[in-house]
């Protein structure tokens, strides 16, 4: 008897707080790639791998985010309470792969950063990726939603636009199409294909609505 008043304690604390559990698992990735990396077993390359390795978890978070919707749809259990939860979490790993360059690759040359920013395609795809998602992060609360309203849900479709951008960026990072790239593109290129209609009609409302107020 007391064994399972304690067991639905928890399940009841699991439900009502269950980002306090999952949060920190999210950052287990991490992590494990610090401690590789403290171990020597991030091979010949170790800032390398430790940099693609925290930008490739960043796009994972990014994918798992956007295909709850879709995956929602079709086992029908309600995912939409982790997409927050997901986003945040490639926006924080994408912090971090832009924190481990700076710091770990430049050596906090900004003349460098700044040379790079401005002329190479693949950082410069990733920084606006990067850029899109800071609003989407800082906004990703139920404060914002109320003071946003309908505009919030607008806001946050730029998710798309990062995507893409991120994808991009992830594709030329690897200057090849292997199986891992092809693998995580598709992945994206399927999930962003079940949110066509519901982008297409989001579109056509806007256009009635700025026809609506030139008439």
């Amino acid at each position: 008897m007391k064994a399972s008043r304690v067991s639905g304690k928890s399940t009841a604390f699991l439900r009502r707080y269950w980002h306090v559990v999952l949060y920190p698992l999210g950052f287990i990735p991490a992590a494990w790639l610090v401690w590789q990396g403290q171990s020597g077993e991030l091979g010949a390359d170790p800032v390398n791998v430790f940099e693609r390795s925290l930008g490739l978890w960043a796009f994972r978070f990014l994918l798992i985010c956007l295909a709850l919707a879709p995956m929602q749809k079709i086992i029908g259990i309600n995912l939409l309470r982790f997409r927050r939860l997901t986003g945040l979490l490639a926006f924080f790993y994408a912090v971090m792969h832009l924190a481990s360059y700076l710091a770990l690759d430049l050596q906090f040359d900004i003349s460098i950063f700044w040379r790079d920013v401005t002329r190479r395609p693949f950082i410069i795809l990733g920084m606006v990726a990067l850029v899109l998602l800071f609003p989407l992060a800082v906004t990703s609360n139920r404060i914002s939603m109320r003071g946003l309203k309908r505009n919030w849900k607008r806001l946050h479709r730029l998710v798309y636009v990062a995507a893409v951008l991120a994808g991009i960026h992830f594709f030329l990072s690897f200057k090849t199409l292997n199986s891992t790239t092809a693998f995580y593109l598709t992945v994206m290129g399927l999930v962003l294909l079940t949110r066509v209609p519901a982008l297409v009609s989001a579109g056509r409302r806007v256009f009635t609505h700025l026809g609506a107020r030139r008439s």
